[in-house]
């Protein structure tokens, strides 16, 4: 396992966390040389590895929030969202029916509910004009991943080593263009209060609720545009990013041969299957 910069230098530890990432290694957290690591250091690493990512050709095309279910913030040690880009080398739209997970470090399942802007969202936004930026609405799967062994982390932590993500795999649009304004409001009422069940090989394994994500995904999008409003290096959310608003449930450990599925209720989306290879 790799040790981090002593130094603690964001663009040596950007360097060895990608090396990591490259590689399917692990790298002690960052906090365990550093107890007092934070946020804004890790804002520091995370625009490091985002440089050093885009001058590789991997192109960002959204964003990814973290831990907003808060009733799986004791299972992970964390006290309040992260988020982090996503790229079109780990964007997979439309998704695939199978998914490798070969290279990824501890790899988990998460069923989210993704956003596609049609316009900037401001901060101070209310959730009417929120889902008024949004072109289409999609449920989805994300592949997380840790590069700290365990999965033991702190919340500066994960959001240094790439928001811990992995992939991002959406399912069938509910495109929002030409829908008309009382089917906006239906909309938005239910991703207030919309459910969800998480099955592996046909056996339920968890379930969740739009609650769970601060309280819906437009709750949680206006979390993301007023956190990136405060964070003074952090770019704004633009028209045509992808935004996936964490996760429902717990995240679930992947191995090849399991076989994913999902069930929603109240939300006029589909469930999704997917076979891990």
């Amino acid at each position: 396992m790799a040790d981090l910069d002593p130094d603690h230098d964001p663009e040596r530890i950007a360097e060895a966390l990608l090396q990591a990432l490259d590689t399917g290694g692990r790298v002690a957290p960052i906090s365990a040389r550093n107890p007092d690591f934070s946020p804004t250091e890790a804002a520091r690493v995370a625009a490091a590895v985002a440089r050093r990512r885009a001058a590789r050709g991997e192109r960002p095309v959204g964003r990814k929030i973290g831990f907003t279910n808060t009733t799986i913030w004791p299972l992970y040690g964390v006290d309040g969202p992260i988020w982090g880009h996503v790229f079109d080398t780990t964007l997979h739209d439309p998704m695939p029916a199978r998914f490798a997970v070969a290279g990824l470090a501890e790899p988990r399942i998460e069923p989210e509910i993704v956003f596609g802007l049609a316009r900037a969202p401001e901060a101070g936004m209310g959730e009417a004009d929120l889902l008024g930026c949004v072109a289409w609405v999609a449920h989805g799967f994300e592949i997380v991943q840790s590069v700290f062994p365990g999965w033991r982390f702190t919340a500066p932590d994960a959001t240094a080593a790439f928001g811990l993500h992995g992939a991002l795999l959406v399912g069938p649009r509910l495109e929002l263009a030409d829908a008309p304004a009382h089917a906006h409001d239906e909309l938005r009422a239910a991703l207030g209060r919309f459910s969800l069940s998480l099955a592996r090989d046909g056996v339920p394994v968890d379930e969740g609720h739009a609650r769970n994500v601060l309280g819906g995904p437009l709750p949680a999008l206006r979390h993301l545009v007023e956190t990136l409003a405060r964070e003074a290096d952090a770019p704004p959310l633009r028209a045509g990013e992808i935004v996936t608003t964490g996760t429902l449930t717990d995240a679930h450990a992947l191995a090849p041969g399991q076989m994913w599925t999902t069930a929603i209720e109240g939300l006029a989306l589909p469930g999704l299957r997917l076979e891990i290879a």
